[in-house]
């Protein structure tokens, strides 16, 4: 099995439950931050358009507080990521915007999400050491999404009801708006 294929998607019923906080970051933690880079950047490498940008524990179905995020969103050959264990936004602030989503649990769906423009981040890196984040922009987004995941929520559930607001990707790498009623609303694979 390859490594994108540990990549859960809905309707997998783990993916709307909250992830438990980790207690201790030792070798079984360190190893599922190993795994999750690895299905992130061999999602990546899978598709035409698309950079994975970030990833939640339980999307490897794995119930625990972790994120990883992108260092850089602009060039693809840097394949680091920031760590994040037990991530929680402690400040929301600035206007809310709606700005294009994807996610690697969600296949072959996109969506217009309205997100705080700046949050506050806290959480630890692996070495177990606190750090404070202030975010704005897509970076902000990004955090959004992924801590959302460790609550159990994914980002169409902030959509469910915005007809206009679902898209896929087409050959060209254009986002294309989706039938609501035909692709959407009676999806029993997002609902």
């Amino acid at each position: 099995m390859s490594a994108k294929d540990t990549i859960i998607t809905l309707p997998n019923k783990h993916l709307r439950e909250s992830s438990q906080k980790i207690a201790k970051i030792d070798k079984v933690v360190l190893d599922v931050i190993g795994k999750m880079k690895q299905a992130t950047l061999d999602w990546e490498d899978s598709r035409k358009h698309e950079l994975g940008v970030a990833l939640a524990a339980v999307q490897i179905d794995h119930m625990q507080r972790i994120v990883i995020i992108r260092d850089n969103f602009d060039d693809k050959s840097n394949r680091n990521f920031q760590i994040f264990i037990n991530p929680e936004i402690t400040k929301k602030e600035g206007e809310i915007v709606e700005d294009f989503e994807g996610c690697l649990s969600i296949k072959d769906v996109y969506g217009k999400v309205p997100r705080h423009f700046k949050v506050r981040i806290k959480a630890l890196n692996e070495k177990g050491q606190e750090v404070r984040i202030k975010a704005e922009g897509f970076l902000a987004r990004v955090f959004q999404h992924e801590i959302d995941h460790t609550n159990g929520i994914v980002y169409i559930d902030h959509i469910k009801n915005k007809r206009d607001n679902f898209y896929h990707i087409n050959d060209d790498g254009k986002l294309d708006p989706l039938d609501y009623d035909e692709s959407i609303k009676k999806n029993s694979l997002l609902w």
